[in-house]
């Protein structure tokens, strides 16, 4: 089960689920992808720092453009999160599979610009995905029922 997480800069938030999704879902069979409306570029480098020192692998990790998703060439997504209360307002393309939507949205540690706070920041808002990510994993769910898909992912952010 594919599961994409968007962002508008898709250099944090996202990075970090789809690192969590892919990672402590591989039991599941569940897979993260994320990606962004206007992509930084990069991913943060506190967000591969913070990733890293959880024993995460950051190889490979990207910031792309959500479009990439839409493409007919493109795994079919079973669920779209949002994680920035920006990028969950946006219009976003026509997702192939019409996967169900949920939001879960968080404050962009990278906001914070003071070095000190920044990786408490980062930190935090890897606890809380973290949570919700476990949460979700934990929960009653089926990749091909919508219905118990949406409700657990909702279920997951409360």
């Amino acid at each position: 089960m594919n599961i994409l997480v968007l962002c508008t800069g898709n250099s944090a938030r996202s990075i970090i689920a789809e690192v969590l999704f892919t990672e402590l879902g591989r039991p599941c069979g569940v897979r993260g992808h994320s990606a962004g409306s206007d992509p930084r570029g990069e991913p943060h480098p506190m967000a591969l720092t913070v990733l890293e020192a959880h024993g995460h692998d950051t190889s490979g990790l990207a910031s792309k453009r959500w479009d990439v998703f839409a493409r007919p060439d493109a795994p079919v997504m079973q669920a779209v999160v949002t994680v920035c209360d920006s990028a969950a307002a946006e219009t976003y393309p026509v997702w192939p599979g019409a996967p169900v939507q949920a939001h879960w949205g968080l404050a962009d540690p990278a906001a914070v610009t003071e070095e000190s706070r920044q990786r408490e920041a980062f930190n935090a808002t890897y606890q809380a995905l973290r949570t919700r990510v476990e949460a979700f994993l934990k929960s009653d769910w089926r990749a091909d029922d919508p219905v118990s898909l949406r409700n657990a992912l909702e279920a997951a952010h409360a």
